[in-house]
């Protein structure tokens, strides 16, 4: 068959199925029918169609993504963790859901929430020393930091549509309302400074710098601007899509990398090549006793720890150092007060031939009949010729319910955690302790305990001359937890703001030094160490490097070569002149800020 006929044929059935399609729009599929209707895919449903997954569990997801990651965050970017990169994140959930506009009820629970769980993880440690200071600890701070969370809640939605001069007022004004909660934290029930977030830099030296100027609150100050411009950047990107190219950009952010740029340059300026300008100071020796707080003021135990502390002293006064640190009030008794304890004390000095700066108690007589003996926790210097000096330290401020009960009249049935004496008296001196070294006399400018926490006694004893400041602590109420490392993030902070070296003395641990810059030059730690015949003993390394596999808590006692950058020699930093100038200015950029948002807003929202 020739391909005409062929096609001659083919033609008439062609046609006839088409023209039956066009009256049957199945024929063509007969495939598809042969299929049992249970096997056919479902219908689309056009008048309801499937919820998206945000739209269907949102009301529940998002608040509990930004409490979990508001408690992860704020955790981890304190030591003894090592990622401080998240404190430049930490509140970005939270506020990127302020943009939002979420339930305020709702936000509060949350925020409040997760500031409550995170503080109680950080402070873990003072359930060593007392579980209802502990349990009551959280939400008080939770609530104390939380109010910025509340403020910021409020706050931020206001800037979302406004120009972009009045958003960046708004933003100083929430950098500077942080600023004004953490200053309330030294002074408010007392005081209770304990991790500012600027303690959260604490081993990176390059945004500390500015604190020499601005006190911690400056570094505070720059973290907060770069949540904030983190979250503006984040709302622009995921939730503004008119927005195109370079609108893109959030000038909030911009903002916020600007402070953090002044900050870093201020270490480019003072930090680059300092090592041209170290010239020695001298060798100091570090005691640590690590007296179990169970046993510290048990009498029976207190010829064991004289022994301990003549071990330590006489191994550490035989590599020759100018003078050697005790911790605070690692005395069984007071050496002031005592006559047999202070000829004790006088008599090992003499022995080792090198000064030595201990914390003891100082029991003072009543000054009129009837009145009760007056107890101080002191820091005292004992010279090898002249024996334990009449003269001492006091400490400033003292631990509420740690060493007296506030409203004792009120809560007198409270028993502060110190079992020994009654209330302790308030010092109210920042005189210096001298001593020699390389020939040449040295003020040491004494903190005892947290008082390296508050930045104005740090700050006193720069005034007051010092050359140095000692912190001598008894970290063992902390165990062998996060709490000693979070205490010596403080003395990181008191080093820069005031340009004095630190050397902190710990009971247990942390001890070592930290120059002028807030760089950490020695740690104390208890490594092992493998001999050429095979044997493992245990050696004291002084080596900073976290690397080095060891422990800070330990018995024993070690050296420390210090030096001191010329160019502090005698010369205040900004912030020992002018204090806390910054608060005031953080007072400013609140209330303008406010001002200025509240006076852009439509009168619908005022």
């Amino acid at each position: 068959m020739s391909f005409s006929a062929f096609c001659a044929l083919l033609w008439p059935i062609l046609l006839s199925h088409v023209a039956q399609s066009r009256a049957d729009p199945l024929i063509g599929r007969v495939s598809v029918l042969k299929k049992s209707p249970e096997d056919l895919p479902p219908l689309p449903d056009y008048d309801n169609p499937p919820v998206p997954f945000w739209e269907q569990h949102g009301p529940w997801v998002i608040p509990v993504a930004v409490f979990l990651l508001t408690v992860l965050l704020t955790v981890v970017a304190f030591p003894p963790f090592q990622t401080p990169e998240a404190a430049y994140v930490f509140a970005m959930p939270a506020l990127l859901w302020a943009y939002r506009r979420p339930n305020f009820r709702l936000y509060a629970l949350v925020t409040l929430g997760a500031q409550t769980v995170a503080w109680w993880i950080l402070v873990w440690w003072l359930h060593n020393a007392t579980w209802l200071g502990y349990i009551l600890l959280g939400p008080l701070m939770g609530v104390w930091v939380g109010s910025w969370f509340l403020f910021a809640g409020w706050f931020v939605p206001r800037l979302f549509g406004l120009p972009t001069m009045t958003r960046l007022f708004g933003v100083l004004a929430l950098g500077g309302a942080w600023v004004l909660i953490e200053w309330s934290r030294t002074w408010l029930l007392s005081g209770f400074p304990w991790l500012p977030l600027a303690a959260s830099q604490w081993e990176r030296a390059s945004i500390l710098q500015v604190s020499a100027y601005t006190g911690a609150a400056g570094v505070s100050f720059v973290l907060v601007l770069m949540n904030v411009g983190f979250a503006a950047y984040a709302h622009r990107l995921f939730f503004e899509p008119e927005l195109r190219g370079l609108r893109k950009r959030s000038q909030e952010f911009l903002l916020a990398v600007f402070a953090l740029m002044v900050a870093v340059s201020i270490h480019i300026q003072e930090s680059v090549n300092r090592y041209h300008f170290n010239v020695p100071l001298g060798r100091v020796g570090f005691v640590q006793p690590n007296v179990p707080q169970e046993v510290k003021w048990n009498p029976e135990h207190g010829p064991s720890i004289l022994r301990t502390l003549e071990q330590t002293t006489l191994t550490a006064a035989s590599r020759h150092p100018d003078f050697i640190l005790w911790p605070e009030a690692v005395t069984p008794w007071a050496a002031i007060g005592d006559p047999t304890v202070r000829d004790w004390v006088s008599n090992l000095t003499a022995q080792a031939g090198v000064p030595v700066i201990l914390g003891s108690i100082a029991i003072e007589p009543p000054v009129a009949a009837g009145d009760k003996e007056r107890w101080y926790n002191a820091a005292l210097l004992a010279d090898p010729e002249l024996g334990v000096s009449p003269s001492y330290y006091a400490k400033r401020h003292l631990l509420p319910f740690g060493e007296y009960v506030p409203l004792r009249w009120l809560l007198g049935w409270i028993d502060k955690i110190v079992p020994v004496g009654g209330d302790f008296q308030v010092g109210d001196s920042a005189i210096p302790l001298f001593v020699p070294m390389q020939g040449e006399i040295t003020a040491l400018g004494p903190l005892i305990c947290y008082e390296d926490t508050f930045a104005n006694l740090a700050r006193a004893n720069a005034q007051a001359g010092a050359d140095l400041q000692i912190v001598l602590t008894n970290n063992g109420w902390f165990g062998e937890s996060g709490g000693a490392e979070q205490h010596a993030a403080h003395s990181v902070l008191r080093a820069v703001e005031t340009r004095r070296p630190v050397l902190r003395c710990g009971n247990a641990g942390w001890s070592g030094w930290i120059d002028e810059f807030g760089t950490v030059r020695a740690v104390l730690r208890a490594v092992k160490q493998t001999d050429a015949d095979g044997r493992v003993r245990e050696v004291v390394s002084t080596q900073p490097d976290r690397d080095v596999e060891g422990t800070i808590y330990f018995r024993g006692s070690g050296i420390i070569d210090v030096t001191r950058d010329s160019r502090w020699i005698d010369r205040s930093s900004f912030y020992v002149l002018n204090g806390d100038w910054f608060v005031i200015a953080s007072a400013v950029m609140l209330a303008f800020g406010f001002m200025v948002v509240g006076a852009a807003q439509p009168k619908s929202k005022r």
